[in-house]
């Protein structure tokens, strides 16, 4: 919910991804703490081919926990059920990823990591096919859980598969791309989905969603380098990884940012109407999306130099915000205004938590990204009690004030994490790991 130079020159593998058979060459060494050798002038392309299939597999991931909100009242008719019920579609997706992200990721640590990333997008297609096929109202929630199995061991294997792509001076860049399926699904597929599921039907959706994947599977085989499993030796304890200096204040700062922002964006519409803006909240939420487009944009160009700045500036935006939308009444062209710098302030949350809590991790990095998953899921079913809470007693208008409280122990956490977690200045160099097909 969760997070360096060219290896033209440089042979030699980031910490979090050391291999026991890789080899590096003997004229250079580079450590953690000793940048890699002499680099080139100018840093090598992206490999946007597989960058992009790791971007779809990141919308179809979104995707599959949050186009069954916009479809609940087709959903509902359908099994006929009550929109509450229907509702437990979005629940056991959220429930499966929380609770399989570190096992599943502990579990497949030796696998090969292609074949691990192609496992989560064939659970993509055989649960989203059969939620598209079912004409069980249980069988449907039984798929809804595995597809958040699948989607949560997704999630764990995306940041640092795209970590492995490049070398360490591009990392951020990569994950930025990789990433940018989050808002491209928040902003512009669910209410695709939503538009498409009045024409086709909710269950074309799913279908739609069960194709998108089949073709992913053939894109991924074909175009993203596989990389070998840890070995047994090799394997990082969770414990470990947990006790990492930088490891906890990071998921700390992820439960709070996490937990702010989808409490504020779940129950939009109530806060909206507070504002007497009942009718403009698919104005809003376009709004919102189209300025996260922009966020992430910004944040794949500077993610690399600045993360401890863009963390620090992003919470402090949003906090502003919250604020200033708590204070009441407001013309709409300042709560688009705020909602704009809403989106532009949270958009690049998920490439600097996670790059920030890889960079962490160091070997631990999958390990670590399983426990993003995790709190990250923890805090978004959170957040629907607290904002459910807040509402049914002291009302919508109060949604902002709290979040703004949470934000600011976010940032205090953040600005505390200067030695570990959120470092100031560039982050190490060393080389990019060379792929195996």
């Amino acid at each position: 919910m969760r997070q360096t130079s060219s290896a033209a020159a440089v042979a030699a593998r980031v910490p979090d991804a050391r291999m026991p058979d890789a080899r590096m060459p003997d004229t250079c060494m580079p450590t953690v703490h000793s940048p890699a050798c002499e680099q080139p002038a100018t840093a090598p392309r992206l490999p946007m081919a597989a960058l992009l299939a790791l971007t779809m597999c990141s919308f179809i991931a979104t995707a599959n926990e949050t186009v069954p909100a916009g479809l609940l009242p087709q959903i509902a008719q359908g099994f006929g059920v009550s929109e509450a019920w229907a509702g437990q579609l979005v629940t056991l997706c959220a429930l499966g990823s929380g609770l399989a992200a570190i096992p599943l990721t502990l579990l497949l640590q030796g696998c090969r990591r292609r074949v691990a990333l192609l496992l989560a997008i064939g659970g993509f297609f055989i649960c989203n096919a059969v939620t598209a096929l079912s004409p069980f109202y249980g069988l449907t929630l039984a798929a809804r859980f595995l597809v958040g199995v699948a989607t949560g061991l997704a999630w764990s294997l995306l940041a640092g598969y795209a970590r492995r792509l490049v070398p360490p001076a591009q990392q951020g860049r990569a994950m930025a791309v990789a990433m940018v399926g989050i808002p491209l699904a928040l902003s512009l597929g669910v209410p695709l989905a939503a538009w498409l599921g009045g024409i086709l039907g909710w269950r074309g959706i799913f279908g739609i969603l069960a194709g998108l994947s089949l073709a992913l599977t053939a894109w991924v085989w074909l175009k993203v380098p596989d990389y070998p499993g840890q070995a047994g030796k090799r394997r990082v304890p969770m414990r470990q990884v947990w006790t990492t200096p930088g490891v906890r204040p990071v998921l700390f700062v992820i439960l709070a940012w996490i937990l702010a922002h989808y409490t504020l964006y779940t129950y939009v519409a109530p806060f909206l109407a507070v504002l007497g803006m009942t009718e403009q909240v698919d104005v809003a939420l376009l709004v919102f999306g189209m300025a996260s487009l922009v966020g992430i944009w910004i944040t794949g160009l500077l993610v690399d130099g600045w993360l401890r700045a863009l963390v620090l500036a992003s919470l402090s935006a949003f906090a502003g915000v919250a604020f200033a939308l708590g204070q009441g009444q407001a013309p709409a062209a300042w709560v688009y205004g705020g909602v704009a710098v809403w989106g532009l302030s949270f958009s690049g949350a998920p490439t600097l938590l996670q790059t920030a809590l890889a960079d962490a991790a160091g070997e631990g990095a999958e390990v670590a990204q399983s426990m993003l998953v995790t709190v990250f899921n923890l805090a978004f079913a959170a957040s629907g009690v607290l904002g459910g809470v807040l509402l049914e007693t002291t009302g919508a208008g109060a949604l902002p004030r709290v979040v703004a409280a949470l934000l600011v122990v976010g940032l205090v956490a953040a600005g505390a994490a200067r030695a570990h977690g959120f470092k100031p200045g560039r982050r190490a160099l060393a080389g990019a790991e060379p792929a195996q097909r």
